[in-house]
């Protein structure tokens, strides 16, 4: 079964996606399963993981009910309140839902990367790891530190890297992002996403090149068995199509990875990271 990890919907009138303004003119429109599923069609990707995109209860609840009008969604990552005391009982309310399969932490946009180290982000991912629950992590490359730090605290935490980290494809620097990486990948139940590279390569004028470097440190530190495809879509639209976003992959793994660790990164590591036993 071919996975892809990471993917969006939204219906602008919802009104809680503060980042998709009308100054963004391709995004701000609703995006729905209909959209998305021709590409999947196209690529032989028979499931995806449903991530939320707004920081709210409501998001969480919305993606949920969507993913039970499209088959193709096998997990949802949605959004619980850490920093509430009541962050258990939310929890076990929306794992009452068959397709809730983790959550995210938007490390990204934290004025101070240093929150997740308060004590109610502790405590609360503490007991998660506990549970060995998936997290996604959305963390910038200039955070990383404090996503170490985390892990030197919770070292069993069952954690994703979303987007590699958004290291600076446009500039093709890898120091110190490579480095971070690296103690990162040290733990062995962090993954990591091969996503959202595209807007990070600079909106126009990027070589499929470009971005070789950053998927070949990232499977050579985490290892064939802890990466997983993930299009960003519909995200990735600000740079390139879907079409792009799996071709740039492809071509990165082709010369140097055989048939059977191509397939693992485009579907079974993600299988065994959400715990989906039923593909």
């Amino acid at each position: 079964m071919r996975i892809d990890a990471h993917q969006h919907f939204w219906k602008i009138d919802r009104n809680d996606y503060g980042w998709i303004t009308p100054e963004i003119p391709v995004l701000f429109r609703d995006y729905m399963p209909s959209d998305l599923e021709p590409h999947l069609q196209k690529h032989g990707i028979g499931k995806t993981i449903l991530v939320q995109a707004a920081p709210t209860m409501e998001e969480t609840e919305f993606i949920l009910e969507l993913s039970e009008t499209a088959d193709f969604v096998a997990g949802v990552v949605g959004w619980l309140d850490l920093e509430n005391p009541s962050y258990k009982k939310q929890y076990e309310r929306f794992c009452k839902h068959p397709k809730f399969i983790g959550f995210r932490v938007m490390i990204q946009e934290m004025e101070d990367a240093a929150t997740v180290l308060s004590p109610a982000y502790l405590e609360a991912l503490s007991y998660f790891a506990e549970q060995e629950v998936p997290v996604d992590l959305l963390v910038l490359a200039n955070q990383l530190p404090q996503l170490v730090q985390l892990l030197e605290r919770i070292p069993r935490l069952r954690g994703v890297v979303d987007h590699l980290a958004k290291p600076p494809i446009a500039s093709g620097v890898l120091e110190p992002w490579r480095s971070h990486m690296a103690e990162i990948a040290r733990y062995p139940s962090i993954y990591c996403k091969l996503s959202g590279m595209v807007t990070e390569a600079g909106r126009q004028g990027w070589k499929k090149e470009d971005f070789t470097a950053y998927i070949h440190e990232t499977l050579d530190l985490f290892g064939p068995e802890r990466v997983m495809f993930g299009s960003d879509w519909p995200v990735c639209l600000l740079a390139a199509t879907y079409d792009e976003v799996v071709d740039i992959l492809r071509q990165a793994l082709q010369n140097r990875r055989p048939a059977e660790v191509i397939e693992a990164v485009f579907g079974a590591n993600a299988a065994k990271f959400y715990k989906l036993n039923k593909l």
